[in-house]
């Protein structure tokens, strides 16, 4: 189904898997890139040479476009954006920073860049930046979000209106009903994340993995605004937050509570008790682990069968 979005990135369909951390390492966005979609690596959790690990074991394991999500708050960014360079990958997207910071760069070197945002003021800001596509991405999603809350159904019409380049919904996407709808609200494409870590060659632990399987609604929370903004399913260091919310807490509190590498330790370790288990609220959907091929073929048949169904209203 050629369109906007699978035009800019040489793809079958125009679905992205998420560059989530800990979950989204070279199997899964290989993958991916084989079923159709676009894959990304998750450089959050990567040091540079692990990226570069990943991008080299990604290449061989796939002839098929693939890119790389960078968060931009991290320190070695640069050696994260030199390393994409010299390893040849051709699409980056951006979040949690300035867009202006990189863009102009990134696209000197020939690649596509796509930044994600959670709120219309974001979006266009990234426009101006000169960004070739945006990701909108709403309150549901998993992982860092958005401190206004703004819903995927709201956002996406929002950012339409005003938006000239290509749009990837985000936020509460798993089924190929949920990719339609947000098509006819104005998206050019998708980003999936949560149904993706629910995969075989997810990098995520299988008890995280179970974990997403089996959660329900209202398991998840967005949580830790102070810090960045994060849902998280609830367990014992999730109601340590929120005790410290109770008692009238601080930055500095928060900051000493997370520590470093809580979200490794629950999603990567499987430590579901101590560590910080990120997924959307989409998870109350996901009831098994399967191929990601499977996962692509389900999501598209299901598309289809929605769409002659809207078109008999």
């Amino acid at each position: 189904m050629p369109n906007k979005i699978t035009k800019l990135f040489n793809i079958k369909f125009p679905i992205v898997q998420a560059g989530m951390v800990w979950n989204s390492g070279w199997r899964l966005a290989s993958a991916a890139s084989n079923s159709g979609v676009l894959g990304l690596l998750g450089a959050g959790s990567m040091y540079p040479e692990v990226l570069r690990e990943h991008i080299q074991k990604c290449k061989k394991a796939t002839g098929k476009p693939f890119g790389v999500n960078v968060p931009m708050l991290y320190p070695n960014i640069q050696d994260i954006m030199d390393i994409i360079v010299e390893e040849d990958v051709k699409i980056v997207f951006t979040s949690a920073g300035n867009p202006k910071t990189w863009t102009t760069w990134l696209q000197d070197q020939g690649i596509v860049v796509v930044h994600v945002v959670s709120s219309l003021k974001f979006a266009l800001k990234a426009q101006e930046a000169g960004v070739d596509a945006i990701v909108a991405e709403g309150f549901e999603a998993g992982g860092h979000n958005g401190r206004d809350e703004t819903t995927t159904l709201s956002l996406i019409p929002m950012v339409k209106e005003q938006i000239k380049i290509p749009i990837i919904a985000a936020g509460g996407i798993a089924t190929g009903r949920a990719m339609l709808a947000t098509m006819v609200l104005g998206a050019d494409g998708v980003q999936i994340g949560s149904r993706f870590v629910a995969s075989t060659e997810s990098s995520a632990h299988q008890a995280f993995k179970q974990v997403v399987v089996n959660a329900k609604e209202g398991d998840t929370q967005l949580t830790l605004k102070e810090l960045a903004p994060v849902r998280l399913i609830k367990n014992t260091f999730f109601n340590q937050v929120q005790e410290l919310y109770k008692k009238g807490t601080t930055v500095e509190e928060l900051k000493a509570l997370l520590g470093r590498a809580r979200a490794k330790k629950g999603m990567f370790e499987g430590d579901l008790e101590n560590g910080e288990l990120e997924i959307g609220q989409v998870s109350g959907l996901i009831n098994d682990i399967k191929p990601v091929a499977q996962i692509v073929e389900d999501i598209m048949i299901e598309f289809e069968l929605a769409k002659k169904e809207v078109q008999g209203l």
